[in-house]
């Protein structure tokens, strides 16, 4: 049975679609303008004010950042947290959420309120930066992954998914003669593989826009992570020409490189979440209702 709605219904279905076909513009159009700006040819954007599709495409914007030795190294350092840091982070909140979530473990009720009062009470930034130095961690990658290795939040959200998890494959995996260290890696993990994938997503995506940590903790511009090299460009447009010594065409104009080198910081991200979005879905629900 098909139902008719009524005249005021359908207009307000239309102006509804309006309204969100509206905001869905307002929000793509800097994107769309930051992409197509990028890959603007510099004689064209000399010749118009405003480019919304150029007539000339070109490169150059992307082979000029490349071109230079700081910007492929800002990437790599990137990489690198996005990768290693994301992947120690994994293994310290797993192990750790693993170990709360098992109700036989000594001290469990201390560990727990230490979590909750990590939430709770944060150290401040003189103390941070203070303990980072007293490690001997300034002017080192390692300062921006080990103060943020992993969290209490994290590490409840992570013990809630694990408490799902029947008892009975444990103790049947303790009868086969599997210790702590064998349950968690051959059970618990591939078991916890969507809420890994979602928590991964997010150090991923934390390590790669890492900012503010850089600032405090790293002095030598060439161990800067891509975000402040990308931040020193945005505010200081000599940057874009001067202290990033180029080698190629000085008359680059800076617009074009800046937002080709927000394209390249953006990019990274927007291709790895459609392939984990599936798992993505699934595990930031998993262990957030219990039965």
């Amino acid at each position: 049975m098909i139902i008719r709605k009524s005249l005021s219904g359908r207009i307000f279905d239309t102006c509804n679609i309006a309204f969100l076909l509206l905001i869905g513009a307002v929000t793509l159009f800097p994107i769309y303008y930051t992409v197509v700006l990028s890959f603007t040819d510099p004689i064209e954007y000399y010749q118009k004010p405003l480019i919304l599709f150029p007539t000339m495409w070109s490169l150059e914007a992307y082979k000029t950042l490349l071109s230079t030795p700081q910007f492929p190294r800002a990437i790599s350092i990137s990489l690198f947290l996005a990768t290693v840091g994301t992947a120690l982070s994994l293994i310290v909140t797993s192990g750790l959420a693993y170990a709360v979530s098992r109700k036989r473990l000594r001290f469990r009720r201390f560990i727990m309120f230490l979590l909750l009062f990590t939430i709770l009470f944060q150290p401040g930034l003189i103390p941070s930066y203070l303990v980072v130095r007293q490690l001997g961690l300034i002017d080192s990658v390692w300062a921006l992954i080990l103060p943020v290795l992993s969290s209490g939040w994290f590490v409840l959200l992570m013990k809630g998914f694990f408490d799902s998890i029947p008892d009975s494959l444990e103790e049947a995996a303790r009868i086969d003669g599997a210790n702590e260290i064998g349950i968690w890696i051959r059970i618990i993990l591939p078991l916890s593989l969507p809420s890994l994938v979602a928590f991964g997503l997010f150090f991923a995506v934390g390590y790669w826009n890492t900012y503010f940590s850089a600032l405090m903790y790293v002095n030598d511009f060439k161990l800067w992570p891509l975000q402040v090299l990308l931040q020193n460009m945005l505010t200081d447009p000599s940057s874009a020409t001067g202290n990033l010594d180029f080698r190629s065409n000085k008359q680059m104009p800076t617009e074009t490189l800046k937002m080709a080198a927000v394209v390249i910081a953006t990019v990274p991200i927007m291709l790895v979440y459609p392939f984990l979005q599936k798992h993505f879905a699934k595990g930031a629900m998993i262990g957030s209702v219990k039965e």
